[in-house]
């Protein structure tokens, strides 16, 4: 029986990220970054697609798993009939030496232990070839390599690597597994309970950093390791997801790649990291930004790699089942070749937040701004394919054109406000002209309710975007009817659709049929906090939060019958509007506020 997507819990170095099961199986891990192939892909196809499993020989009674307070380093318990051991795993952050370390330690009893090691290349269908040098195993196979070195004796069968040993109350036995250029001399050891000591030192040192002091504290702080877990050290730069082609529903096709920084989380990632106090992180992401973004304007991407790579193009893996039968398995997006016009407004509205809170405003920023605004003078009259990078026929999407609005808004405040240099008058008729637009061709009167695209009776979630970045004040009756209309026809057992499932083959060309898109339900929290209906707003948040599996991580979307995970996991995008949403509820700072002023 496979595992379920929340059986699952992260562990990472801020340059790549592995998946641990509840079951004591390192199903996912890609080297030496978040997008290289994996060399464990069990999670996506069979045990003998790669993983690294250690847990207790025979019946297991119970297992528990958590955190250590502060930090990734992640402490799986599992009690048999007559013993307990704990399995301790973490990357330690090293510069561009990815370790993975696993301590196997005895807490009562003697447990007998089994150790199983699949490596397999390029997404589960390489097999290294394997050689044993210094007491150490070493695995190679085209440019990678992989070194294990363990404390106990291990043996090779059947192009697996095994082991079985016993440990007792009090004893520790470590293995350390680590990559390095198959052209290259492999790294110094390192010792392994010296490297987990480093690891707790580095996540609490960074936790301290944390200024939100709410009610949420727990979550909040999870949200933020894994933030910062999914941070491309080197460049700044945030990964949507560290996983690929988990499913939005099991046995579906929309299983896509999410190992890549998207622009459009720009705004509300740069407010959840400054509104927490980790300004230097909210300053790379910035930087990131600008370089990857940097050039023709018109070749604006919606998505790039982890060092602002532009090409990303979409191939399907052949060899990998999918998880649980979930098929095509993906490496790469299409989506990057699609016009969106909403990221305009995201990094318009991005670079206007920097300023405001002193991250960013130098002049090469404002530069780039203006070069932007120059194409979105007459680019925001062309259809796009929108938030949800829908792959059908182009459209003139209300929330896209409510984003090009927004772009030329910030524009006119980074003049007004800060002193910037450029055409007021014109962006001011440009920014009335859109909302005028937006007001007359994305509204439906009849129900009283803007619309997913002009001339449409279909809703859409994107809309509760409109109060967040001030398109129009929450208690506008536009709003208001428009979240009514939500309500009455995205809700699904509390949580939000992204639009119903009726209009998805029409809208973006794929079969209909997913989960709740977990950010649509935060956002409607954010809504009725600002709207004056506190008490819902948190009713709301506490049920999103009580979706969070047992270490406190999310996924993209949920499925409310099923009560289950779906997509990929843990979601960045999901622990950004946790975090914002804390703070929308909290007495101090409101992003939802601040960000429309």
């Amino acid at each position: 029986m496979p595992l379920k997507i929340e059986d699952y819990a992260l562990i990472g170095d801020t340059q790549t990220a592995a998946l641990v099961g509840k079951d004591g199986s390192i199903d996912w891990l890609c080297l030496p970054r978040f997008d290289s192939p994996a060399c464990f892909a069990a999670l996506l196809g069979e045990p003998s697609n790669g993983r690294w499993r250690l847990a207790p020989k025979g019946k297991i009674r119970k297992v528990t798993r958590r955190y250590e307070p502060g930090t990734l380093i992640l402490i799986t318990e599992f009690v048999t009939e007559d013993a307990a051991v704990e399995v301790i795993d973490c990357m330690p952050p090293r510069d561009m030496v990815p370790d993975l370390v696993r301590i196997v330690r005895g807490v009562r009893g003697a447990t007998e232990m089994e150790m199983e090691l699949v490596i397999r290349f390029e997404y589960g269908s390489a097999v290294p070839w394997a050689t044993r040098r210094d007491g150490a195993l070493h695995a190679i196979a085209g440019p990678n390599a992989l070194v294990l070195r363990a404390g106990v004796e291990t043996t090779g069968k059947d192009l697996t690597t095994v082991a079985s040993f016993t440990v007792k109350e009090g004893e520790s036995v470590p293995f350390l597994l680590g990559w390095y250029p198959s052209h290259t001399e492999p790294p110094k050891s390192i010792d392994p309970l010296v490297a987990v000591d480093e690891t707790r030192t580095f996540w609490r040192d960074w936790s301290a950093q944390c200024t939100y002091t709410g009610e949420w504290r727990e979550p909040v702080l999870r949200s933020l390791i894994t933030l910062k877990a999914l941070t491309y050290a080197p460049t700044g730069g945030i990964v949507a997801a560290p996983t690929m082609g988990l499913p939005e529903r099991i046995g579906g096709v929309r299983n896509w790649d999410y190992r890549f920084c998207w622009i459009r989380d720009a705004t509300f990632t740069l407010y959840a990291l400054m509104s927490a106090g980790f300004y230097a992180e909210a300053s790379a992401w910035r930087e990131w930004l600008l370089r990857a973004i940097a050039g023709d304007p018109s070749q604006l991407q919606i998505v790039y790699g982890t060092g602002g790579e532009r090409t990303l193009w979409e191939i399907e893996i052949p060899w990998l089942p999918g998880y649980e039968g979930s098929r095509p398995v993906r490496v790469g997006n299409a989506a990057v070749h699609q016009f969106q016009l909403d990221v305009y407004g995201e990094l318009l509205d991005v670079m206007h937040q920097a300023r405001k809170t002193g991250v960013g405003g130098d002049s090469r920023s404002w530069s780039l701004e203006r070069t932007l605004l120059r194409f979105l003078e007459t680019g925001w009259k062309k259809a796009d394919s929108g938030l949800w990078e829908a792959r059908g026929e182009p459209r003139h999407f209300t929330h896209s054109k409510v984003m090009a609005w927004v772009a030329f808004d910030r524009a006119v405040k980074a003049i007004e406000r800060f002193g910037q240099e450029g055409p007021l008058e014109k962006w001011k008729r440009l920014r009335d002209r859109i909302k005028k637009e937006i007001c007359e061709r994305g509204f439906d009167r009849s129900r009283n309710t803007f619309t997913q695209f002009y001339g449409s009776r279909q809703l859409d979630a994107s809309l509760l975007m409109m109060p967040l970045v001030g398109f129009l004040p929450p208690s506008d009756e536009r709003i208001r009817g428009t979240v009514g209309a939500i309500e009455r026809e995205l809700l699904r057992n509390g949580f939000v659709l992204r639009y119903s499932p009726e209009d998805s083959e029409h809208v973006d060309g794929l079969p209909g049929g997913e989960g709740v898109f977990l950010a649509c339900t935060f956002w409607l929290a954010d809504n009725y906090a600002l709207g004056g209906r506190t008490d819902e707003a948190r009713a709301l948040f506490e049920k999103l939060l009580g979706i969070t599996n047992d270490v406190g991580l999310l996924s993209e979307e949920y499925e409310p019958a099923a009560r289950r995970l779906l997509g990929n996991f843990p979601q960045a995008f999901s622990h950004v509007m946790l975090i914002n949403t804390a703070h929308n509820l909290s007495p101090k700072l409101k992003p939802a506020e601040h960000r429309r002023q």
